[in-house]
């Protein structure tokens, strides 16, 4: 298994993996599958950030994704970004998660940033709750029905893991460039 930078090439495999998620499990609050040409337009918006955009493939197949956007837009917030990980279906509990998450959390430390939040969808999400905390994300919280899919309402599960030091010391780096809105 090898973890690249995701490509425009990829959007086909990206957009069946998370389909899948939007269609059938909790971890995203979208409910309509967003097209490859849509996953594109998100994907470059995060790469013209700076930020990590990764996919983990195998033998030429894409295995699932992960990457860090903004957390919020106001200009306080350029220290901390919000990570997402989608899996194919078939590859869940094999490595996969910890294996491209962990190069984008090595990527988000590389450019000075001081926290990561998950936001994950549903609290009865063993599998990526379980995914974070090996990666020393810390539970913060839980937001008790914040989102209404499949017939029921959601929770989500607040996890955050501190970087470069966390609130220990002043930033050395000029953080994210965000336009505040």
């Amino acid at each position: 298994m090898i973890v690249r930078p995701a490509e425009s090439r990829d959007m086909a495999a990206l957009a069946a993996i998370y389909g899948h998620h939007v269609l059938h499990g909790f971890g995203t609050f979208e409910e309509v599958p967003p097209s490859a040409d849509e996953l594109e337009a998100r994907r470059q918006a995060v790469v013209a950030r700076g930020l990590p955009y990764l996919l983990a493939e195998e033998a030429g197949r894409v295995l699932g994704f992960a990457y860090a956007g903004p957390f919020r837009p106001r200009a306080a917030y350029r220290y901390t970004v919000e990570d997402s990980v989608y899996i194919a279906p078939d590859m869940q509990g094999r490595g996969v998660g910890k294996a491209v998450l962990s190069a984008v959390i090595a990527a988000c430390e590389s450019l000075g940033i001081r926290q990561v939040v998950a936001v994950i969808g549903d609290s009865g999400n063993a599998g990526s709750i379980g995914l974070h905390r090996s990666l020393g994300f810390r539970q913060q919280g839980v937001g008790e029905g914040f989102g209404y899919k499949h017939g029921r309402w959601v929770d989500i599960v607040w996890m955050q893991k501190a970087l470069n030091g966390g609130t220990g010391r002043e930033p050395d780096a000029p953080g994210l460039v965000l336009n505040g809105v």
